[in-house]
């Protein structure tokens, strides 16, 4: 899958949005808010469900 930044996404095992903020050799880089504080990771493009496809699986 090809994403672009401000992306929404979510990890496929589940967790919060997130959105696409860096992108770089396969790796994708995000960042969501947790309640607390903004949180920032990179990810395999692999590990990720697109928008419509990840908030789908939600309801």
């Amino acid at each position: 899958m090809v994403y672009v930044v401000s992306d929404e996404v979510m990890h496929k095992s589940g967790g919060q949005r997130m959105v696409v903020t860096g992108l770089s050799s396969g790796m994708v880089e995000c960042r969501w808010y947790d309640g607390y504080a903004v949180q920032r990771e990179a990810f395999h493009e692999d590990e990720l469900l697109p928008g419509e496809q990840a908030f789908a699986c939600e309801r």
